[in-house]
């Protein structure tokens, strides 16, 4: 990635060079130029920055990366799943949760929610093309993790050691 961020490549409407994007544009991204948002290159391409407080790539990869995204995302990558299942596959996640950050990733273009005109409805999940490649990204850090648990381990109970021993003294008070 760029220092500035990433381009998109379908805007509509050149403005000028780090004019703000403003809502209403034909094309608008949310946001509020240079006080935190996405502005426009000179040649008009958007330039996202999750580091900028009002760009959408940040409330995306929040859903991406967040708990139940990037679990929901992971176990997804092994196929189709309906919302039961799926709820089962990612251990501890509430319904009203689940169900949010499902919403959340189908607006986000990452899952495909498929429903079917059933009694009771038939409702399957699956993965977008996008979804695919941002779980590979996921899976290969979630198999990073879960490699490096023994020293992150290790680290933790070091940390915690250190925060129970006492402070070594100074020597005698000289009050």
């Amino acid at each position: 990635m760029s220092e500035q961020g990433t381009v998109a490549s379908d805007v509509r409407e050149p403005v000028t060079e780090g004019e703000p994007v403003t809502e209403g544009e034909p094309d608008a991204i949310a946001g509020d130029g240079p006080d935190g948002a996405c502005v426009r290159d000179e040649h008009g391409e958007i330039i996202f920055d999750v580091f900028a407080r009002g760009c959408p790539s940040r409330e995306t990869m929040e859903h991406i990366t967040g708990r139940w995204g990037i679990l929901a995302l992971a176990a997804l990558a092994d196929g189709t799943y309906r919302f039961n299942a799926l709820r089962r596959r990612v251990d501890g996640v509430s319904e009203k949760m689940l169900a949010q950050t499902l919403q959340a990733l189908e607006r986000d273009g990452m899952v495909h929610r498929a429903a079917q005109p059933t009694i009771p409805p038939k409702v399957e999940y699956s993965l977008t093309p996008l979804g695919r490649e941002a779980a590979g990204r996921l899976l290969d850090l979630i198999d990073w993790l879960e490699g490096e648990m023994p020293e992150v381990l290790k680290a933790r109970t070091a940390h915690d050691d250190a925060r129970k021993s006492p402070a070594p003294s100074a020597g005698p008070s000289t009050r």
